[in-house]
């Protein structure tokens, strides 16, 4: 599929969720590659044809979410009940909207006239009204939604 998209790799930034703005992103995504992780394979191989590999995801939006569901699960551990479970679940939407937006806000700062992008997004994960108007989103694999593009950017 993304053979058909005749992509110019170095003018093409990757993004993949859960990969946060660090300065590192090329060696997690080698980490996590070399582990098994067919996505990271993936970004890996799209990175040594000349795309620009970008970090997504804010640091302390990510350690934030780690922190939520470690917290949930040690107290269901000691609890035995699902008590907590509304509020974890409302705490997690709450923070997927913020990493939302967080990536959105990255690809805008990042994403220049004339070049491409690919978006690697788990489901949960929603852009839907955060881009700007002149990216032109194109999703391949789920129902499309289409931003007019002014400046020939597209992701």
């Amino acid at each position: 599929m993304i053979e058909s998209l005749h992509l110019d790799y170095p003018s093409c930034r990757l993004y993949q969720d859960g990969l946060p703005v660090c300065g590192h992103e090329l060696l997690i995504v080698r980490d996590l590659a070399n582990s098994g992780s067919h996505n990271h394979q993936l970004l890996l191989t799209l990175y040594e044809r000349g795309a620009m590999l970008m970090g997504t995801e804010s640091p302390d939006l990510l350690i934030e979410e780690y922190q939520i569901v470690t917290h949930y699960l040690a107290h269901n551990k000691t609890t035995k009940t699902t008590t907590n479970f509304t509020e974890m679940e409302a705490r997690s939407a709450e923070l997927l909207k913020r990493r939302d937006g967080f990536i959105a806000d990255r690809i805008a700062a990042t994403l220049r006239p004339g070049e491409s992008g690919l978006l690697f997004l788990g489901l949960l994960h929603s852009l839907e009204g955060k881009l700007p108007s002149d990216i032109r989103v194109i999703c391949p694999i789920v129902s499309p939604v289409r931003i007019p593009s002014q400046e020939g950017q597209s992701i």
